[in-house]
């Protein structure tokens, strides 16, 4: 089943994966203990984020290491770009009211 990166990134502890592997790539095991969960739980979340390509996995002798999938993460930022706008737009205008309120006390 594919799935969608916004149901991958939805949850708490995927998104604290991502956090934890966007410096270095890291084994599940090294995952695994910065959660209070079994080694099944944190291969199940990685598993979801691989199927949606968030990460990536590569083989260095007997370990399978995860790294973030920069590249995909840039569709989150797509996403986002648009209530970025919106939210710069508000912004300015409450910079605009508060500055046209601060003169008249003058």
């Amino acid at each position: 089943m594919r799935r969608d990166i916004f149901q991958a990134v939805a949850d708490p502890t995927r998104r604290a994966i991502i956090v934890l592997i966007a410096l270095q790539a890291m084994t599940p095991n090294a995952i695994a203990e910065h959660f209070d969960m079994t080694r099944q739980a944190v291969s199940k979340h990685l598993r979801i984020l691989t199927e949606c390509e968030l990460v990536k996995q590569k083989q260095k002798g007997r370990e399978i290491y995860y790294s973030l999938e920069i590249e995909k993460m840039k569709d989150i930022d797509k996403w986002l770009v648009q209530f970025r706008k919106i939210w710069e737009t508000k912004f300015n205008q409450l910079d605009n009211l508060l500055s046209t309120i601060k003169k008249q006390k003058k």
